[in-house]
């Protein structure tokens, strides 16, 4: 990969990757009501799920959305009741003195399997493999790809955590937390208004 190409996808894959969107929301609001430590497991899930997403992408998975464009519809509807649900859960998350005992932020695999239902995440794993892929490379191109994705991914979803983070302490309020989680919430289900359009 020439050293313009390297530029040119590491922008797009921070762009990508800190923009809004259904993980970088849920990372957010699991940093504001468990904390950094305890969401670890679910950043990593994040980011490691979706350079595998990507990896597989450009091993031909993003060939077989083409010819089968039924197989995407299918990963989407659960994709669209899984964030109903995740919003529903994030809306009632207990208070952060009460999150360790009666709350549970997304484990590693569960974050991972969720990239496969993300339609955000398939889109950036097909352009990434499409745009950026050196030429020729095979195999490899595929390996270097999600590799430097996850590099520059990793560091873009801690940012919404460590924000989460930031905002526990101003979040001890019960009216606060009440408002942010439903924010949080609502924008959450907000997400899937292109995913139901793309569908129509």
């Amino acid at each position: 990969m020439s050293q313009e190409l390297l530029t040119a996808f590491v922008t797009f894959a921070f762009v990508a990757s800190i923009t809004p969107g259904p993980n970088n929301l849920m990372l957010m609001a699991s940093g504001a009501n468990f904390g950094w430590q305890r969401t670890v497991p679910h950043l990593l899930g994040v980011s490691l799920g979706h350079g595998f997403l990507v990896l597989v992408l450009g091993l031909g998975l993003a060939q077989l959305f083409e010819a089968y464009p039924g197989v995407k519809t299918l990963l989407t509807l659960p994709c669209a009741a899984y964030l109903l649900w995740l919003a529903w859960k994030i809306a009632h998350a207990a208070p952060p003195e009460k999150a360790k005992a009666e709350g549970h932020p997304l484990t590693f695999l569960q974050a991972a399997a969720f990239q496969w239902v993300n339609p955000k995440a398939v889109y950036m794993g097909i352009t990434a493999q499409t745009t950026y892929a050196p030429q020729g490379a095979g195999w490899t191109g595929a390996i270097l790809v999600a590799a430097v994705f996850i590099c520059v991914n990793i560091v873009s979803v801690n940012t919404w955590v460590m924000g989460g983070t930031q905002l526990r302490r101003w979040l001890a309020h019960p009216t606060r937390l009440r408002v942010f989680n439903w924010t949080m919430a609502v924008l959450l289900v907000l997400t899937l208004v292109p995913i139901v359009m793309d569908l129509v």
